[in-house]
């Protein structure tokens, strides 16, 4: 049963979270003295009212443990009312013209999508910008992760919300308590944030740019301050910084655990779905490369720099372009497109299917080979040599099939709405998979913007719908999940 005492108290806990979470900007634009003063301090007056008032008011009360079906509804929610408390600085902003519009924005910051509907992000002042920032740096591990860090009255139900939010991860604790996991990947999440941000501002960035760019690439995000985005700093160095930022977000954290922590640096050389992570990088950039240096005639070192950065970029759904690459070659254009589906580790911050199950699929075709051959084999699917359920194989063959439904509805209702075939396909799977920019008239020298208010919620609901990979989010809107 649902326990919605519980539900609340949570949602509110949320709401004066992203109260305290909206103090940095405000602090940026008193010290600026910018336009974001009057959004940002009516967005922390309003969110801290109500999460304040509320608490207070439910003193003593909602304190039972989460439900699973409980924490299926408190990730789902916890996601759409983030996105809504985020939007209101945006929205009292001139710079955004509806709340649709904020609310895509913010939600797109949430989800690490980044795609954006500004057509001159310059316009915004410091504080909504590092505002724009923070909210992929939040979303990068996830706010229910967050909060199940910080909150111990979620006691046994933190379990629950721990898998459902974090569903890419191993089911192996790296620590006894779910709340230590949790505050032990943030520590992490922390040092490497640190670490790109010292190194940015070595290289010469502003304090903004450099802290935004280290949220956006951390977080595989891929909002900037800049209209032209990376292209804008012309630097090899910094997009180096960000590709290796990137790299790390795009990689299982609890392995970077093992790695930092526990000094177990085998764990990358064992692990299958790494060892295809890196492969397929490699053998991405090169056809890319090769792809640029042929048809297109760039020297061999730019057409590296550039597929490099961009394939990097697009694997990991971050979302960042150094290039135009809608310009680009048809087969060039179709590797990118394909690295959308496929996407970062599992238990990253990066969006897409994720690469373990890649290989689930293909090792589990070549065990469907094997048995047509030869009907009295018995093949066992492994992954870095442990046994797999079968019952893993049938979650990640569904998953894959409700995302490719998902996908042509959502391409299909985009469509309907006068959106060329390029744009609507390439838009939804962006949006959906969390990358961003598309092709055609959403590719990375355009936004969103110029969508209908349709379209824009359709989008809305697919990055929500990505960001939990599907089963979770959907799974509230089936009349199964509300009966008793």
């Amino acid at each position: 049963m649902i326990r919605w005492l519980q539900v609340l108290h949570i949602m509110l806990f949320l709401t004066l979270g992203i109260s305290a979470c909206l103090v940095p900007p405000l602090i940026i634009a008193i010290v600026e003295r910018d336009s974001g003063l009057f959004p940002l301090t009516s967005s922390v007056l309003l969110t801290s009212s109500i999460g304040g008032i509320g608490l207070y008011l439910m003193s003593g009360r909602g304190g039972d443990a989460l439900s699973h079906r409980g924490s299926l509804l408190v990730v789902s929610l916890a996601w759409v009312i983030t996105g809504a408390l985020g939007a209101m600085p945006f929205y009292l902003s001139p710079a955004f013209a509806s709340f649709t519009d904020a609310l895509f924005e913010s939600v797109s910051g949430f989800t690490t999508t980044g795609a954006s509907v500004l057509p001159a992000v310059e316009v915004l002042p410091a504080s909504l910008q590092f505002w724009r920032g923070f909210t992929h740096w939040l979303g990068g591990l996830g706010v229910i992760l967050l909060m199940i860090a910080v909150l111990p009255l979620l006691g046994h139900g933190s379990v629950f919300l721990y898998r459902a939010e974090f569903s890419g991860a191993r089911s192996d604790k790296l620590k006894p308590r779910i709340a230590e996991t949790a505050a032990a990947l943030w520590k992490i999440y922390i040092g490497f944030t640190v670490a790109g941000y010292l190194v940015l501002r070595i290289l010469g960035l502003s304090r903004l740019d450099a802290i935004f760019h280290t949220f956006a690439a951390i977080g595989t995000g891929g909002f900037s301050t800049r209209n032209s985005n990376v292209e804008a700093f012309n630097s090899v160095a910094v997009e180096l910084v960000l590709i290796v930022l990137m790299v790390v977000g795009g990689l299982n954290f609890t392995l970077h655990f093992r790695l930092i922590v526990l000094r177990q640096w085998r764990v990358f050389v064992r692990d299958s779905e790494v060892r295809l992570y890196f492969g397929l990088l490699a053998v991405a950039v090169l056809l890319v490369s090769l792809s640029l240096n042929s048809s297109m005639g760039t020297s061999w070192w730019h057409s590296v720099r550039l597929s490099a950065f961009q394939v990097v970029s697009i694997m990991t759904a971050t979302g960042f372009s150094s290039a135009d690459f809608d310009q680009w070659t048809a087969f060039g254009k179709f590797v990118l497109l394909t690295l959308m589906f496929v996407g970062g580790c599992t238990g990253s911050t990066a969006g897409g299917l994720k690469v373990a199950r890649i290989v689930l699929l293909l090792k589990s075709v070549g065990r469907q080979m094997e048995t047509m051959l030869n009907r009295k084999s018995v093949c066992i699917v492994r992954l870095s040599g442990e046994p797999v359920q079968p019952g893993l194989i049938t979650t990640a063959l569904g998953l894959v099939s409700l995302a490719i439904m998902l996908n042509m509805g959502a391409s299909l209702a985009v469509a309907a709405t006068g959106v060329d075939l390029i744009t609507s396909f390439s838009g939804v799977t962006a949006c959906m998979f969390n990358v961003g920019p598309g092709l055609g008239a959403v590719g990375p020298a355009q936004n969103y913007g110029h969508l209908s208010l349709f379209a824009k919620w359709v989008l809305i609901f697919v990055m929500v719908a990505g960001r939990l990979e599907f089963f979770v989010f959907l799974a509230v809107f089936t009349p199964s999940f509300w009966r008793r």
